[in-house]
């Protein structure tokens, strides 16, 4: 069980708390690399529990500051993007991309200071599509994450944001728990219904799977097993990867390429960021008849963006609509949660379960052992950085993340679970290897 203050620790966020600690130890993906123009009107950003705004400026240089100008604290929101730099609107004051004050056109020539105000800033980096911010403490910042699908070309990989109502680590735990894919997502299709050489028949078969769980050296993993064929087992892998990444197991092993991060904007808000490889197959086929799984519709509806704080990537459908739930396909039986799109089952779960779940009232079963063991090693690598300084994995050594995959398949049932994994591995498809060729 998890209790009130280690929940406290694992869900708060904001400067100065354990996990936010922790958090600021990375580097985060936070915007897609086109939501800044050159030269456009700069964002507000919410990360990590602080307000920030981002910007592009003449030179196409992104810059993530405090939304604040360091003279009276009017927001740099209202600023105006000009000449390499963004220019406070009350008294002119203007900051380049790292912070520095570049001009204080308000102060007389003679007693001007621009050399000694600096707006806060946080170092910023761009790939694959992507802005990533570094806010931790380190005068020099670590490398950049190594996750596979991170270090592909851009014109290979697949990108989409989804902001989410609740905590990071709801959000996240609905990633690392396989057995409700066989309720939520498909508890209307049934074992006939499955082509033959469609993996999904052994989920639906039996949906209360067995577990192996284990800790890494770069975060936790689990292999979900059910019998298969006579002498065969099926399995289901994921990851969780330091601080926020998941692997979720849906789709085949052997072409998996993809990561998700949950990236924390506050304490009860998370953007959902995921990275795929585009050429990499679908992950749930069609059923018997060529039809497809009813509540497995792809694609999201989004609200317009707003300039608000949390304005970016909202979904149409939200608890205040109920998140669409259609009840006369729930009571038929034609959708299982009358939801018709698997990432909103999981945002309305998830959503449902308030801004931060109170786990007092949780009663975890066998099924659950990655979610409790998942927060028990965060724990411990925050409360190893507040108490003793050390570094949490991955940090320094990102390419720790590279060789870690997830996904779906069938092996010898005298194979180890560790062994059938590493089997996988030795003979899964490597684009970054082909990319590099």
């Amino acid at each position: 069980m998890t209790t009130a203050s280690e929940g406290e620790e694992l869900t708060r966020v904001g400067p100065g708390t354990t996990m936010g600690a922790l958090m600021r130890c990375y580097w985060m993906p936070a915007l897609m690399s086109s939501e800044l123009v050159r030269d456009g009107p700069p964002i507000r950003l919410m990360l990590l529990g602080e307000k920030l705004i981002a910007f592009r400026d003449s030179e196409g240089r992104a810059g993530v500051m405090d939304h604040r100008c360091p003279h009276r604290c009017a927001s740099l929101f209202l600023g105006r993007n000009e000449a390499d730099g963004l220019r406070c609107i009350y008294h002119g004051w203007k900051f380049d991309t790292d912070g520095h004050c570049v001009d204080m056109p308000s102060v007389p020539a003679d007693q001007d200071f621009k050399h000694k105000v600096r707006a806060k800033a946080y170092k910023v980096a761009e790939r694959n599509g992507l802005i990533w911010v570094y806010m931790g403490e380190r005068a020099e910042a670590p490398p950049l994450p190594a996750l596979e699908v991170t270090m592909l070309p851009e014109t290979e990989v697949q990108i989409w944001f989804a902001q989410r109502d609740c905590n990071w680590l709801q959000a996240l735990e609905g990633d690392i728990d396989t057995s409700h894919f066989g309720f939520l997502h498909v508890g209307n299709v049934q074992p006939d219904d499955v082509p033959v050489d469609n993996l999904l028949r052994y989920t639906i078969t039996n949906r209360a799977p067995d577990y192996h769980v284990t800790e890494t050296e770069w975060g936790m993993m689990y292999g979900a097993h059910r019998p298969a064929e006579a002498g065969q087992t099926y399995w289901r892998f994921a990851n969780f990867l330091f601080p926020f990444w998941t692997q979720p197991p849906q789709g085949g092993f052997a072409q998996r390429v993809n990561s998700r991060a949950w990236v924390p904007l506050d304490d009860t808000h998370t953007m959902f960021i995921s990275l795929s490889w585009s050429k990499m197959p679908p992950s749930i086929g069609p059923l018997k008849n060529g039809r497809p799984i009813p509540g497995a519709k792809l694609g999201q509806d989004y609200l317009p963006n707003s300039t608000d704080w949390l304005g970016r990537w909202r979904l149409a459908a939200h608890a205040s609509n109920d998140w669409l739930i259609d009840r006369e396909a729930q009571h038929s039986g034609r959708i299982y949660s009358g939801i018709t799109n698997i990432h909103l089952q999981d945002q309305a779960v998830t959503e449902s379960m308030g801004g931060i779940t109170d786990h007092a009232h949780e009663h975890l079963g066998p099924g659950d052992q990655m979610v409790a063991r998942t927060r028990r090693r965060l724990l411990r690598a925050a409360r190893a950085l507040r108490d003793a300084g050390t570094v949490p994995p991955g940090v320094d050594d990102p390419e720790l993340f590279l060789p870690v995959r997830s996904g779906d398949f069938i092996a010898d049932a005298a194979v180890g679970w560790r062994e059938a994994y590493e089997q996988q591995m030795r003979t899964a498809v490597r684009p970054l290897r082909h990319a590099a060729e």
